[in-house]
């Protein structure tokens, strides 16, 4: 792509950073918003963009969200921005969500599952309608009320429950498996095994996803799903260092985890199975999970000799086109200077006017003869 340089471009940029600041700094009368209080108070936004900023750090989220004015996808270009600096000790130790300590746990297919449904902070049963008790800042919130039963310290998942009867499929982890395909380090590349497409779902933006999903559900593909399980709560992060040889846990991290149950098939000879949808994501994200769950499902179309027809089984449509940061690069450089290809286009397209113009008044000039012979 082809840029010139404009006259006076590096006043102008500097004068624009400074009136961003000042935009974003608004009325000066008002109480700068902090960090602190973006954390603990907009955590699903900071949660959004950890989870597609590949980085969980709620302090860096929530400040990313404050320097891009809320512009979410903006924030996650900056967290990723900042991650790519940071060293890499190596890789954690694989978490096990069927220890999560769950703060919320449900389940739209089995209604007494193992453990109970755990409604925990949700807007689900809210009526959608504005709280204007919420404009009177700086009042005190109602006390959460006192759970009547203690909760359990892990609870089994759907699939642990329905593994004795074989109900669900199981994906069989082998021993000489190779390492997982890192997204980070590593360019995409087709065909797509599933755990690079779960990355690069993982990391793509939920509203596209989303979108995806809805169409899945609306008949353009085959994942009609229920809904096997959503939890969410804190999972212990364990790392094996070089120098101990042995695991020690470094971090709690709050978690967002859903299986989508989607059809049945007979599996590598085994008996009619329900076949699954899987998402995992970081903080509490479920509309992303859930989404992240049913595309995964759709992708699995041809693996499950289906056939595929709809955007949400192309691997190649979904996975290069669902990353938040390179799509919005590639729309949101058009803004930049492209007056080269415009003049190149421009000078183009004069000339083919001008060679349609002649050869028309030519036409019209040899009709005008033969009419005048006739």
């Amino acid at each position: 792509m082809a840029y010139v340089a404009v006259k006076g471009g590096e006043r102008a940029i500097t004068n624009a950073h400074a009136w961003l600041a000042e935009t974003r700094r608004g009325n000066p009368a008002v109480p700068e918003l902090s960090v602190a209080q973006i954390r603990e108070q907009m955590q699903l936004a900071v949660d959004r963009v950890m989870a597609e900023g590949s980085c969980h750090d709620p302090e860096l989220a929530a400040l990313a969200i404050k320097q891009a004015r809320g512009d979410l996808p903006e924030a996650i270009f900056l967290l990723r921005a900042y991650r790519t600096t940071l060293p890499r000790f190596g890789a954690s130790v694989p978490v096990e969500t069927e220890h999560m300590a769950v703060q919320r746990r449900v389940s739209a297919a089995f209604k007494d599952i193992p453990g109970g449904q755990v409604l925990g902070p949700t807007f689900d049963y809210t009526h959608r309608l504005l709280d204007f008790k919420l404009a009177a800042e700086g009042g005190v919130p109602a006390a959460a009320p006192v759970a009547d039963e203690t909760m359990p310290a892990a609870m089994p998942t759907i699939a642990s429950v329905f593994a004795q009867e074989g109900l669900l499929e199981t994906p069989a982890v082998a021993e000489d498996a190779p390492e997982p395909f890192d997204l980070t380090r590593e360019p995409m590349a087709f065909p797509a095994a599933r755990d690079q497409r779960l990355q690069a779902l993982a990391r793509g933006d939920e509203g596209f996803l989303l979108s995806l999903a809805y169409s899945s559900q609306r008949g353009w593909g085959s994942t009609h799903p229920l809904c096997g399980e959503i939890r969410m709560g804190n999972v212990s992060v364990g790392f094996v260092p070089e120098e101990l040889g042995f695991e020690i846990e470094i971090a709690d991290v709050t978690m967002t985890e859903c299986l989508m149950l989607s059809g049945f098939a007979s599996l590598d000879g085994e008996l009619p199975q329900y076949t699954t949808g899987y998402g995992l994501t970081f903080g509490h994200n479920e509309r992303k999970a859930m989404s992240m769950a049913i595309v995964d499902r759709a992708l699995r179309a041809a693996e499950l000799g289906e056939e595929v027809v709809a955007p949400c089984q192309d691997s190649e449509f979904v996975l290069y086109h669902s990353d938040t940061v390179e799509a919005s690069g590639f729309v949101q450089h058009l803004k930049l200077p492209h007056y080269v290809d415009f003049q190149a286009d421009l000078l183009f397209l004069r000339r083919l006017r001008k060679e349609q113009a002649a050869a028309r008044a030519a036409a019209a000039t040899t009709d005008a003869m033969k009419e005048a012979a006739e």
